[in-house]
């Protein structure tokens, strides 16, 4: 989750009323973040991952306005007629082929709204842009440029221009070769023989997406009009994004001018239409609200609202991309009618778990030298099956992801036993650690029991020893087969038969699988289903 940071003055002037900061601070988790610390006049909240238009101050004055009542309803931005066009070359079409933009007239800039901005450019890069790959914000001074603008792809050494934060010009290849950002995201445009640039009338470089822009349109303090450019290669990423940043600097006082790409109009600011029954929301948030509870707190939450018959009709806006499906408009009802508000019941009948016995399995690990560590669910496919040596599988990924390293939902515990291990690979050997946990492996969700040794002297037998000491004391009685295993050497790897099924693995890890963690010993490992221990399967 994303953490902005705001002035409190700042908020109360975009917000339009003063609310004491205790009291700001108390309201802010009921519409859906989190209050991370205040150090006097600055407050840093954490932004839940469904809500990228708050990821500024801008977008969370705006939707504070509507859930305090001080300006309820939607909130609607004029965007004047299109003067600009932008002509999409089809050069660009095998690279990078969306582009929409924006002009926004008469914004009144200064240190604090220029910080605001860049970082919700950089936050909107991380989440919705996936670092860049679905899109990328150019945000310039547009002042400094002649529309209309050209977007289209050159060869890496026909194109020079100052970069920002430097001061020599540089052509294409060598902004990848030399440039703090080209060396960070070179990637992007690996295997390219064209790389896409924004140009003006005269020639005159604004971007060389999703790379950096030239320094020729940095904005200011001065800066009155900003002209804002989204690439990329997810054309639903692209005009969300655009939304979000124009929705921003309308909050600022921005005027939105739209602008022509090709033969269509950007950005796109009008309400969006769903209509959800009233039974439905009754049945999903187990409340009976009537239809005028309904829309007050939808009016809270920045809808406008309709009643229609059996049915609440709901216009949201475009910035709110989190709005897939009625699911969502319902959450948005109980947040916005306010959690404290509804009564808190026991369930209708009493169900149980599983009776796998954890303690006893804390205490088993505990007595053969094990520490227990907490990792986190979601994974990558670099660590799951590059660094393990294992043929990428379909998976679990995650739509919105924070980061790539935390994409798809993990295969195996495995894995992130070792990257603990590589932290503290500092630490005196031996080192024997182990966690309980639930992976998604052939797209079926298992918890799982998995440790790791690291040691000079590890090996084969000790790892078997380690396995049947843990099966022994629930009662099971061990056997193994000869497993292939591609993390594992091959002749050292071993699966764990209980009643005639494999419940699990163990063995020696490859050397390329050590070295991948920057490891330098030998590791020793299993994994095995966790409930195999349980009292459902009769080992006790």
């Amino acid at each position: 989750m994303a953490v902005i940071t705001f002035d409190y003055e700042d908020i109360i002037s975009l917000m339009g009323k003063r609310i004491p900061v205790d009291e700001l601070i108390e309201k802010i988790p009921m519409i859906g973040a989190s209050f991370e610390r205040r150090d006097g006049n600055e407050i840093s909240i954490e932004i839940f991952p469904d809500r990228p238009d708050m990821l500024s101050v801008e977008g969370l004055a705006r939707a504070m306005r509507a859930f305090l009542g001080i300006e309820k309803g939607a909130k609607i931005y004029e965007v004047a007629e299109p003067k600009v066009k932008i002509e999409v070359d089809k050069s660009v079409n095998e690279i990078r082929p969306y582009i929409a933009g924006c002009v926004v007239k008469n914004i009144e800039l200064d240190d604090k709204s220029i910080a605001s901005l860049m970082d919700l450019q950089e936050k909107l890069h991380f989440s919705i842009g996936k670092d860049r790959k679905k899109m990328a914000i150019g945000v310039h001074d547009f002042d400094m440029v002649t529309p209309p603008f050209v977007y289209k792809a050159v060869k890496p050494d026909e194109i020079s221009f100052v970069p920002l934060a430097m001061e020599e010009e540089m052509n294409l290849k060598e902004i990848l070769e030399k440039h703090d950002k080209g060396i960070a995201y070179a990637h992007l445009l690996e295997g390219k023989e064209k790389y896409p640039v924004i140009l003006d009338s005269h020639g005159n470089v604004l971007s060389f997406p999703p790379v950096i822009n030239g320094a020729l349109t940095a904005v200011k303090e001065e800066t009155k009009n900003l002209f804002i450019d989204v690439t990329g290669t997810d054309k639903n990423a692209v005009l969300n994004a655009l939304v979000i940043m124009a929705s921003s600097l309308a909050e600022r006082g921005g005027k939105l001018e739209a602008v022509f790409v090709g033969e269509s109009v950007t950005p796109d600011m009008s309400y969006r239409e769903m209509k959800v029954n009233v039974e439905y929301i009754h049945k999903i948030s187990g409340m009976d609200l009537s239809p005028d509870e309904i829309s007050e707190a939808l009016l809270r939450m920045g809808y406008d609202v309709k009643i229609e018959d059996n049915k609440i009709k709901v216009l949201y806006p475009p910035w709110r991309v989190d709005i897939l499906h009625p699911i969502d408009v319902v959450e948005d009802i109980i947040i916005g009618y306010g959690y404290e508000n509804v009564n808190e019941t026991l369930p209708s009948s009493m169900t149980f778990g599983s009776s796998i016995n954890h303690d006893r399995i804390h205490d088993t690990m505990l007595g053969l030298g094990f520490t227990e560590v907490f990792t986190l669910t979601l994974s990558s496919k670099e660590k799951e099956f590059e660094k393990m040596s294992m043929e990428e599988k379909e998976v679990v990924e995650i739509s919105n992801p924070i980061s790539s390293f935390h994409s798809i939902a993990r295969q195996s515990l495995l894995p992130s036993l070792l990257e603990i291990l590589s932290k503290n690979r500092h630490n005196d050997l031996p080192q024997s650690i182990y966690e309980v946990g639930d992976v998604i492996s052939d797209m079926e969700q298992k918890k799982m029991l998995a440790g790791a040794k690291i040691d000079a002297r590890a090996g084969f037998t000790e790892c078997k020893s380690i396995v049947e000491a843990i099966l022994r004391n629930f009662g099971i009685k061990m056997e193994v087969e000869e497993k292939e295993h591609p993390s594992f050497i091959s002749g050292r790897c071993a699966s764990i038969i209980a009643n005639g099924k494999e419940i699990g693995y163990f063995g020696e890890l490859k050397p390329e699988v050590i070295t991948s963690f920057e490891l330098e010993y030998p590791v020793i490992a299993f994994e095995m289903e966790l409930s195999s221990l349980s009292k459902d399967n009769q080992y006790n």
